[in-house]
């Protein structure tokens, strides 16, 4: 399932440059064609960046990255709390 996100991170990603491009590059005339260019590449960056974080989260749980430096809530620390 990893491998499956990874490869659907690098596509979003891949869209989201592409079209991005043609956004930025269209015809001003042609709205159409910006507007579903700047739409292509919304979803590129939105898939992009779910599946960029949903990889972190799976590499902490899995191990193969150390998890952040976060600060625990005050229930779950040791020396405090009424817990």
């Amino acid at each position: 399932m990893a491998k499956l996100i990874a490869l659907l991170n690098v596509v979003a990603w891949s869209g989201f440059w592409a079209f991005g491009y043609l956004a930025f590059t269209a015809d001003p005339s042609a709205p159409g064609t910006m507007v579903t260019a700047a739409v292509l590449a919304f979803v590129g960056a939105a898939l992009g960046i779910w599946a960029y974080f949903w990889l972190i989260r799976h590499s902490e749980a899995t191990g193969y990255a150390r998890p952040s430096n976060r600060v625990q809530p005050e229930h779950l620390r040791e020396n405090g709390g009424d817990a």
